[in-house]
């Protein structure tokens, strides 16, 4: 039988989720798709396994230990936080060794960059490079912002438009602050989704059902009272999918009513 060919080095390294730094009852993470070292921000008090020089703040595992950042030749490097998105991307391509810092976000469930690990020089650097250009980008930031924003306009009038569609009874105003709210950049909510951005039907009802659940129900009175969350959209689903029924029915007739009184005016008949 022929010898298995050996594995070959990953060119992304992964978490080890059964050694993590941070043990938690979550799902194990995923990969970090990273190009050099990770190094983990630790919120436990460990020492290294070589040294015993601790606690640490940031750590490397080897062989599913920790280490501190001397023994794994990455003491000479200095951290930069993450946030300014030119200066990290110049420090590490000026920088002849960097390492990504991770740290596990216990509700998430999954490892999430804080910043990098740099040589002094190469950030030094970087830093120049951003103040020669820093008018430039300035500018350019400006642009892209009111670019978004009529984006986001445009958007937002689309998706209130197909609250209409779908729910012809609803008043435009609501449909208005519906979209509004569901499509706000960076909100997280079900209107930014994938799915919101495609106007798929479950997507724009789900934002419409929820403005309802909010607005047109105690349910936010009882979330106050310490009832939880589950029990009381149970209690308000029949009120939520009644308003919902009679927005998808309500007013088709009586558009279609609205339209012939136009076209009778128009013509100066009665």
């Amino acid at each position: 039988m022929p010898p298995s060919a050996a594995p070959q080095p990953s060119t992304s390294p992964a978490i080890p989720p059964s050694s993590a730094p941070t043990p938690s009852p979550a799902p194990p993470p995923t990969a970090v798709p990273v190009r050099g070292p990770v190094v983990f921000r630790s919120v436990k008090r460990r020492r290294c396994g070589a040294c015993r020089v601790g606690p640490l703040t940031l750590l490397v595992l080897a062989d599913g230990e920790p280490r501190c950042l001397d023994c794994v030749d990455l003491g000479h490097l200095v951290y930069l936080p993450r946030g300014d998105t030119a200066l990290t991307l110049r420090s590490r391509q000026e920088s002849a060794l960097s390492a990504v810092v991770v740290r596990f976000h216990r509700r998430r469930g999954r490892y999430e960059r804080q910043g990098v690990l740099v040589e002094e020089a190469a950030l030094a650097r970087a830093e120049a490079r951003c103040l020669a250009d820093a008018e430039a980008r300035a500018r350019r930031r400006e642009r892209d912002a009111a670019r978004r924003a009529a984006q986001d306009v445009r958007f937002v009038a689309t998706f209130a438009a197909e609250i209409l569609r779908l729910f012809p009874g609803c008043p435009t105003e609501r449909a208005a602050a519906v979209a509004g709210h569901a499509g706000a950049r960076g909100s997280g909510r079900v209107g930014r989704s994938a799915a919101g951005r495609a106007l798929t039907e479950g997507a724009v009802t789900a934002a419409v059902r929820a403005a309802v659940r909010h607005l047109d129900t105690p349910y936010d009175r009882w979330l106050m009272e310490g009832v939880g969350w589950r029990e009381a959209r149970a209690r308000v689903a029949g009120t939520v999918e009644a308003v919902l029924d009679a927005w998808r029915t309500d007013t088709r007739q009586e558009q279609g009513i609205r339209q012939e009184r136009g076209t009778r005016q128009e013509r100066g008949t009665p």
